[in-house]
């Protein structure tokens, strides 16, 4: 805990005003007209980021006796992997053809709640009180400072109803993909019947099966593959149809990063004394 205490000091310490765009000269500082005409987001998805993702709030991790680290990193979920952009993740979604986006909202968009509260000063700041226009006004500035970001991705594969979720880090870090969940209906029971548990029972025999085949064994209790006894290195967990590969320390980067350039780009009244 203290090396992780200790990293995340260095990352704030070494992120700078430069780490997102800097305004747009549409949006003027000293402007925001009541009556001014804001960017249409009725297209988007967003979403505020609250930042308290419980894949991250886990204990300590080891590895199993006479076990070795894995390499999580290289692992993949249909082709999608930690690390790849945005526009790669959804590549590997159209090429491989077995995924398409979810229906509704398939991607959705955040920004930091401290650039969020930092946008919402300066709308109200400028005269901006309105509900619907204060919320337009924090959007449109968001997007134009680089600080709202494509950070969901949803894809179904209908034939089978397996879903695949994918999660972003803010353009602080480069808009990389931090966390991927897939699941399927193993798990599912039509009915109480034995031959729906039977059923169920050999259903999820051959998941895990499948998922052995890919990855190999576990390396961390029964159920996680890890690359080290570090919880903030990138690590995978198995459930009854389910899968969860994450990797905690670059999202924990991230978000030191937001909040540190919020704090320094927080748009304070210039007070004389």
């Amino acid at each position: 805990m203290k090396r992780l205490w200790i990293l995340l000091c260095v990352i704030c310490c070494a992120v700078t005003q430069s780490a997102f765009a800097p305004s747009d000269d549409v949006f003027d500082y000293e402007g925001f007209p009541e009556d001014a005409e804001y960017d249409n987001f009725d297209e988007y998805a967003i979403e505020t980021n609250n930042n308290t993702d419980a894949a991250c709030n886990m204990g300590v991790v080891s590895i199993n006796t006479g076990d070795r680290p894995t390499a999580v990193s290289g692992f993949d979920i249909a082709g999608i992997m930690l690390g790849m952009n945005f526009d790669e993740a959804q590549l590997i979604a159209r090429e491989n053809g077995l995924y398409t986006n979810r229906p509704k909202d398939s991607v959705i968009y955040s920004m930091h709640p401290d650039w969020k509260y930092n946008l919402d000063y300066e709308c109200r700041r400028s005269g901006v009180y309105a509900p619907a226009k204060l919320n337009a006004c924090i959007n449109s500035l968001a997007r134009n400072r680089g600080v709202l970001y494509a950070s969901e991705l949803h894809l179904v594969r209908n034939v089978t109803g397996e879903t695949i979720d994918v999660y972003f880090t803010s353009n602080a870090t480069d808009n990389v993909v931090w966390k991927i969940v897939y699941k399927n209906d193993v798990d599912e029971i039509e009915g109480d019947a034995e031959k729906f548990a039977n059923q169920r029972d050999k259903k999820i025999w051959s998941w895990w099966q499948n998922v052995l085949d890919k990855y190999g064994n576990p390396n961390s209790d029964t159920d996680k593959w890890v690359s080290s006894d570090n919880a903030y290195d990138p690590m995978m967990t198995a459930y009854y149809g389910e899968l969860e590969l994450v990797d905690c320390g670059r999202m924990a980067e991230d978000n030191a990063a937001n909040m540190q350039s919020a704090t320094d780009n927080f748009a304070a009244k210039s007070y004389a004394f």
